[in-house]
């Protein structure tokens, strides 16, 4: 079965869906919604940058969420449809799309929202996060919190992959004990802020009457939550979780673990970049990854994923 996967923040590059964008009109109307719902032109944002704009966390999250979903929504009209979806942060959103659960239009004004708070939360802080290599969680986690000042796990990628974060004094702090202990790398990361960590917990709190606000379906398939790395379908649940996410760390171990044993066999991930297919590789060395993101890639997914396609289709006349 298969389990589609989107990207987060970090995965965004100019150029991203425009090939897609061009092709297919399913990906032209997402881009076309999504723009309408924040009045700014994501397709062209994709398209021209330039990249210092695109980077921008208010601007990242709607442009990275439309681009992910465009894709999605046309390998959904090529037949390849989720059983199961999941996101890295960001990614959750479009996986919520994807799941019914969330409007697009609704969900890009949201991560827009989401994005500025975010940014805005650390304002004037010297803020950093790091990917840490080689090293499990539990020795990842006993450094921070041996440290002086704020660093902390935000993100479990893979066996022996862990991402902190926190003021900058203090990863760079933490990365050096790691370093000392064995860690094959420990480097930052080029991000504006220090996410899925303490420091967020104002931006949190000012996303949570957004996100009441904001009209929520049960979701038609279980998406995999980033804060519990478990399947979930309740609207309200979600709305929780959502709030919850932003200043909590990503389990997505977790998550690619808990997808396979809800029977996900195939992943594919929908959005630019190949991060997410290395992660689940790293994680799930027998599960069949692919990365779709051009129109080239939708073609070798379709000639890959036939016997895929079947056998859902077979599952759900079941």
């Amino acid at each position: 079965m298969i389990a589609f996967v989107f990207p987060g923040q970090g995965a965004q590059h100019v150029g991203m869906g425009v090939a897609m964008a061009d092709r297919f009109p399913q990906a032209r109307r997402v881009f076309d919604e999504a723009s309408a719902a924040i009045d700014l032109d994501l397709l062209a944002l994709c398209r021209d940058g330039p990249d210092e704009v695109l980077r921008e966390t208010e601007n990242t999250q709607p442009a990275l969420l439309a681009c992910s979903w465009a894709i999605a929504a046309v390998l959904i009209a090529h037949g390849i449809a989720p059983r199961y979806a999941a996101g890295l942060s960001l990614g959750e959103y479009t996986a919520l799309v994807a799941a019914g659960a969330l409007d697009l239009a609704d969900a890009v004004r949201v991560v827009r929202l989401r994005g500025r708070y975010m940014q805005e939360a650390v304002a004037g802080r010297a803020t950093a996060m790091a990917a840490v290599l080689g090293l499990d969680v539990d020795t990842v986690d006993g450094v921070c919190r041996e440290v002086t000042g704020v660093v902390e796990v935000a993100n479990i990628n893979a066996p022996g992959q862990v991402v902190i974060a926190g003021d900058r004094a203090a990863v760079d702090a933490a990365c050096a004990r790691l370093r000392a202990l064995g860690a094959r790398r420990a480097v930052p990361l080029a991000v504006s802020a220090p996410f899925h960590t303490s420091l967020m917990e104002a931006a949190a709190a000012r996303l949570a009457p957004v996100l009441a606000a904001v009209p929520l379906r049960d979701a038609a398939i279980p998406v995999v939550a980033n804060v519990t790395g478990e399947p979930v379908q309740d609207a309200q649940t979600i709305r929780q979780l959502l709030i919850a996410q932003v200043a909590r760390p990503v389990r997505w171990e977790q998550s690619v673990r808990r997808l396979h044993g809800l029977g996900a066999t195939t992943f594919v991930e929908a959005g630019p970049g190949t991060t997410l297919a290395g992660l689940v590789r790293r994680t799930l060395p027998q599960a069949r990854v692919l990365s779709v993101a051009t129109p080239a890639d939708l073609d070798a997914a379709r000639a890959v994923l036939a016997d895929a396609v079947g056998a859902d289709a077979g599952d759900a006349r079941g």
